[in-house]
């Protein structure tokens, strides 16, 4: 089940700040893999953990193979054993190693919660930043064949209370390059949150080595009736409703954080001042989550400029279904996204 085959892939939107050279399409899991070999090439302090990083196909095809190109005792297979694991982790890089750990599944990043939460991102604070711990921690959230309860949670609100853990939730092939080199030249621990929805992407990429700003969102499509702002495969579901949307002379503007710790409050700032409307969308639950946390920051920081009370969308605050017709309930998208513009601009 873990390595299932996905659907086929598809073209993402040709977004205009997605590079300059536009010949060269790569697969989501070709685009990782990709920064992968590049920061190995570059650095040999880099090594890759995770359970099943050599399998034949590799983590969701992320590090197929690269176990052959660098040798296992840089890209090596783990135990079920996600608190010990952690800390061998947390340990390498205060070391001066820079590890990606793959945890497959967000779900089981409990059981690593004290290693990251008592241990990596508080080191360089507890030591007045004598002490770095340059690790990344890559998880996928799964969907789409009976994931369910416990291997299908969003937990992203979760870790984006935690001080000193950056979070970075990609939605572009090109951003899921960019983002992981710019997390393993990091100085501190980077937690990606990536979605397995993410991995039927195709999208252009170019073959060099470079970086997209951790803490930086990107305004996709711009707009002047009303603000989305969301993150991860769902930026593209809200640029499709915002497209059709437009069709009923709404135009949406759609920003993708990219990043949700730190959060680029100015780019959502900047836009709800000129729309004065806005949508947060998120793949996570709703209660004490993403949609929580932006909507209160806009409400408290923006609130004069609001013409309409904030709509957000997530999904409800229960465990998911594993029934294929439930989860197609459970679960949000564009259709969620397009009738919440239709509402708050009617």
């Amino acid at each position: 089940m873990l390595h299932s085959k996905i659907k086929q892939k598809i073209s993402e939107p040709a977004f205009p700040n997605e590079g300059k050279e536009r010949k060269r399409v790569l697969g989501y899991d070709e685009a990782i893999r990709e920064a992968l070999q590049l920061a190995m090439s570059q650095d040999k302090r880099v090594f890759i953990i995770g359970q099943g990083v050599d399998d034949p196909d590799g983590m969701f095809g992320a590090t197929k193979n690269l176990h052959l190109q660098f040798g296992r005792e840089r890209v090596f297979d783990t135990p079920l054993s996600e608190g010990a694991l952690t800390g061998i982790t947390v340990g390498a890089a205060l070391a001066g190693m820079r590890p990606v750990y793959f945890h497959n599944r967000p779900d089981f990043l409990m059981l690593a919660m004290d290693q990251l939460v008592n241990h990596a991102s508080k080191w360089s604070f507890m030591f007045g930043g004598s002490k770095n711990v340059p690790l990344v921690i890559w998880a996928c959230i799964g969907r789409g064949w009976g994931a369910a309860a416990q291997h299908s949670q969003a937990l992203q609100g979760l870790f984006m209370h935690v001080p000193g853990l950056k979070l970075v939730m990609p939605s572009t092939c090109y951003d899921a390059k960019g983002l992981m080199l710019s997390a393993i030249a990091d100085q501190n621990p980077v937690l990606i949150l990536d979605h397995r929805l993410n991995f039927n992407n195709l999208g252009f990429v170019p073959p060099e080595s470079y970086t997209v700003p951790i803490g930086k969102g990107v305004i996709r499509r711009k707009g002047k009736d009303v603000t989305i702002v969301t993150v991860s495969h769902l930026v593209i579901d809200a640029f499709n409703a915002a497209q059709e949307a437009a069709a009923y002379g709404i135009e949406a503007e759609v920003i993708d954080l990219r990043t949700i710790r730190p959060l680029d409050e100015k780019i959502i700032l900047d836009s709800v001042a000129k729309t004065r409307r806005l949508i947060i969308a998120d793949c996570g639950w709703k209660t004490g989550g993403i949609t929580a946390e932006i909507g209160a920051m806009v409400a408290e920081k923006c609130f004069s400029y609001l013409k309409a009370p904030i709509k957000r969308i997530a999904c409800p605050d229960l465990p998911t279904p594993a029934a294929h017709n439930l989860e197609k309930a459970y679960y949000i998208g564009k259709n969620d996204i397009k009738k919440a513009l239709m509402e708050l601009t009617r």
